[in-house]
């Protein structure tokens, strides 16, 4: 250390505690970065990279940004996943006797972002800790430091659980032991791509420990002190938003394992790409960002309570039943800000006067809501408001204390109504005042002189002055000014007179302004005290936003209110997919039913590629998931079972699973299922066994049929290509068949997207190696093999050709030029003699428009 100057001597003692985090290091009116951390975000910002003399014999590697822009770059950082340390001078250079004091003031992590420009407004951002203790079980703990948010669960499943248990959240950091298991800590922060922190301290402080209170579980309080603990270290501030805790009791919730979610696409599409394309998509027609928040939290964990799910349901049907009155409602709710977010900034200490600007602005909001919503005549609507605080005294002190039109920053002035304070009144009177004055002084000073050019300027380095052009001084009376300055084509001069208004006005602007910042403070502090109501008022309006959504939804798309029944029995009539049949607006999209009544656990879908069988098993779960959220669902009618558990084994794996064939990703995701489904759950496997060989493939795939059917008894939807598979149903008794239907026309086939009974004849692979306009020959020849291994008996014979032959095989016959006359001539009078066999009054309306679709198509030709 001795080597370097005393400066940097202080910067790596500062750096020293802040190992895994860019040092942003204030310099005057820069955060400078040294050493490694300069060349790294040189790089990640695209900043130039100098250096300077530290004292060493090198020159020390140097970056640096504006600390009035430096947010931008900070956001930068946190969406790259990095950590961030803001150190500032904390005593004035004046009164610093050697180096400036220092010190880290915050330590901003992707977790712990509070600045509105790094988040997503209909998104948290949640900071987690993980927990794991000596009999297997983790807990998760979670924290909203925007919003204040606490919660903890004891997840008893082993790590697998406690993974899906963190993917069910938005969750942007993960704090852990710094022993936490290794191995688990790559797959934390490589695999699944959390930053990763470490915290070893889990002993709550006895000032926070109300946020606990009624907790006696020992392993949720290490596990949220851990987190409480992490948030303390990194933050340096009041933490008075920060709610009390909430445990989750997973046992109440849908049971969703981050391969369905990511599956049945809920949050965002596999390819993640955004949220286009995802069930929250469609039914996300929240008016406000902390509505958009809690849709999503009820996405996430699906009830299980058939009481809580009916009342949500009657809020609904509510809400849907007064078409106007919820128009009205809707367009209320646009104009309420993000109350939750905008408390969590009022206790944070970073709020700002345009901040309680729009907070008085959505309290005004409130009573006018209130008044719609006691137009409602259903009772459960009508439960939702009598408990809603409008906190019209926290409007009224706003309404006379902030601006209308306040800037930016909280110590520029023009944040207090005039009238707030009398002694604001009067200094801002005497600068208004003194500036007339002034003007005047200009005035009659023109006139005195005769000089019309003659002005009263100010800057901040002489004040107020008289300012007379050198062509015009002759006509200045000797010693009528005191000279101040000479510029090059002008003379400033002063007056005692001047001197002394300059003094009271400056004096007044002075005062009024440092007056201004602690009115402010004041006024900040007194809202501070309705933290809690404010939060408690965000959660019943969010939950109104939410609920009014759904009844959009359900008017807009045609959704109706499912049933629940205790018979394990599945009726759903005229089932739909609810995202694909919005991306099919022409209403092509085929519904179908599903029924499964108490006798039948498993429906063994057959059919060809292509044809819906997985659009039809993801529909299912995305009913079921719908209506345990508090949704109508899109169907004609629904009766269902409550679903514990989802399961779902659906197209290949991505990088979610590492290091495993696709196969094996195949057999693990299986083996979740089959361990903890129970006959309350739902499984949706979808071509099983495919990865190995036929006959192993088969094998493994009939076991795990016959396994859920006589152990497990959960709903199953299982599809697949092995035909011999249907002849299960003839053995198991709680096994029915059901196919997706094709037809073969003309050499090609046509998919009709309906579920039938029974199984399907064949797969047409072929047929679908066709439409992706495989070449002609190798069709052909594929032809020429399915019919020799389907009529081949016993042993299998050799369909193999040898090499000349094989060539020959693929090498396309010359077409002879049609007789285009002959033949269109022949194709017509077919295509007569067709038309007039249809009977098209006995076919089913889809049968006979897929009949006239393949005589148009063959007429066009």
């Amino acid at each position: 250390m001795a080597q370097y100057t005393p400066m940097m001597q202080q910067y790596l003692k500062i750096k020293a505690d802040q190992k895994d985090a860019f040092l942003f290091f204030r310099l005057g009116d820069f955060y400078e970065l040294f050493f490694e951390d300069a060349l790294k975000a040189s790089q990640e910002l695209e900043i130039t990279l100098t250096s300077r003399d530290g004292g060493g014999s090198e020159r020390i590697p140097m970056c640096g940004v504006p600390y009035h822009s430096a947010e931008n770059y900070i956001r930068q950082l946190i969406e790259k996943g990095y950590k961030v340390a803001i150190c500032e001078q904390v005593e004035d250079p004046k009164e610093a006797k050697g180096v400036v004091k220092r010190e880290v003031v915050q330590l901003i992590t992707p977790g712990t972002v509070m600045e509105g420009s790094m988040l997503d407004e209909k998104e948290n951002n949640y900071l987690a800790s993980l927990s794991a203790f000596e009999d297997g079980s983790y807990t998760v703990s979670y924290n909203d430091l925007t919003t204040g948010e606490n919660s903890t669960a004891l997840v008893p499943g082993g790590f697998d659980a406690a993974l899906s248990e963190l993917y069910s959240r938005p969750v942007r950091e993960v704090v852990v032991a710094s022993d936490f298991d290794e191995e688990q800590q790559l797959m934390l922060k490589e695999r699944l791509g959390y930053t990763l922190s470490h915290q070893d301290e889990t002993t709550i402080n006895a000032d926070l420990t109300s946020l606990t209170a009624g907790i006696q579980q020992d392993k949720l309080l290490t596990g949220f002190g851990r987190l409480l603990n992490y948030i303390q270290h990194t933050q340096k501030r009041s933490l008075d938003h920060l709610q009390p805790v909430k445990v989750i009791e997973l046992k109440q919730y849908m049971t969703l394992d981050m391969y369905s979610k990511r599956n049945l696409e809920l949050l965002e599409t596999i390819r993640k790409q955004g949220k286009t394309g995802s069930l929250l998509s469609v039914v996300d027609k929240t008016k406000t960002s902390m509505g958009a928040r809690m849709l999503k939290k009820w996405m996430e964990r699906p009830l299980l309570s058939k009481q809580a799910i009916e009342t949500r349901h009657e809020q609904v049907e509510g809400f849907l039943d007064q078409f106007f009155e919820r128009e009205t409602l809707r367009e209320q709710l646009t104009n309420v800000y993000d109350l939750e977010r905008l408390a969590g900034r009022v206790a944070f200490g970073n709020v700002n006067a345009r901040d309680l600007l729009q907070l008085k602005n959505s309290l005004a909001r409130i009573p006018e809501i209130l008044a719609t919503l006691q137009q409602f005549d259903n009772t459960s609507v009508k439960e939702l408001y009598q408990t809603i605080d409008p906190l019209g005294e926290l409007k009224d002190l706003l309404e006379h204390s902030i601006a209308e039109d306040p800037p930016i920053s909280v110590k520029e002035g023009g944040l207090i109504c005039d009238g707030y304070d009398q002694r604001l009144d009067d200094y801002r009177s005497a600068s208004k005042n003194g500036k007339q004055w002034i003007a005047e002084l200009e005035k009659k000073e023109r006139e005195k002189t005769g000089i019309k050019s003659l002005k009263v300027g100010y800057n901040r380095v002489f004040g107020y002055y008289i300012e007379v052009t050198k062509a015009n001084l002759r006509y200045l009376p000797e010693g009528m000014y005191e000279r101040k300055q000479t510029l090059t084509n002008a003379e400033r001069f002063i007056t005692p007179e001047l001197k002394e208004k300059e003094t009271l006005i400056l004096e007044a602007q002075e005062k009024s302004v440092e007056l201004e910042y602690q009115l402010f403070l004041n006024v900040r502090e007194d809202v501070k005290s309705y933290v809690q109501r404010l939060q408690h008022l965000a959660e019943q309006i969010s939950r109104i936003d939410v609920l009014q959504g759904f009844a959009q939804v359900a008017e807009s798309y045609q959704y109706v209110r499912p049933s629940y029944n205790d018979r394990r029995m599945v009726d759903i009539q005229q089932g739909r997919h609810p995202v694909i049949e919005r991306v099919m607006q022409d209403g092509t999209f085929v519904p179908n039913d599903i029924y499964m009544d108490d006798e039948t656990d498993v429906l063994l879908i057959t059919g060809p590629n292509m044809s819906g069988k997985s659009t039809y098993m993801r529909q299912l779960a995305l009913t079921a998931v719908l209506g345990q959220m508090g949704s109508f669902v899109p169907c004609g009618s629904a009766s269902l079972p409550i679903f514990d558990q989802i399961f779902t084994r659906i197209g290949a794996a991505d990088d979610i699973v590492s290091g495993h064939s696709t196969f094996m990703v195949e057999m693990l995701e299986a083996n979740h299922a089959l361990t903890h489904a129970t006959e309350n759950s739902m499984i949706l496997l979808d071509e099983i066994g495919r990865g190995t060989s036929t006959y192993d493939g088969m094998a493994l795939a009939q076991s795990i049929v016959e396994y859920i059917h006589g152990k497990i008894k959960a709903k199953t939807l299982f599809s697949t290509h092995y035909h011999e598979l249907t002849s299960l149903e003839n053995e198991l008794d709680r096994l029915k068949n059901v196919h997706v239907r094709a037809e073969e026309y003309e050499g090609n086939v046509v998919f009709l997207h309906q579920i039938k009974d029974g199984p399907a004849d064949e797969s047409y692979g072929i047929h679908v190696a066709k439409l992706a306009d495989l070449p002609n020959p190798l069709i052909k020849r594929a032809t020429e093999l399915l019919e020799h291994l389907e009529g081949a008996s016993g042993p299998k014979e050799s369909a193999a050709v040898d090499e000349e032959e094989q060539l020959s095989l693929f090498v396309e016959e010359p077409k002879e030029k049609p007789k285009q006359e002959k033949q269109s001539t022949s194709q017509i009078s077919n295509l007569e003699k067709r038309l007039s066999s249809l009977d098209l009054m006995e076919m089913t309306p889809m049968d006979a428009m897929n009949e006239l679709y393949q005589l148009q198509k063959s007429l066009k030709k």
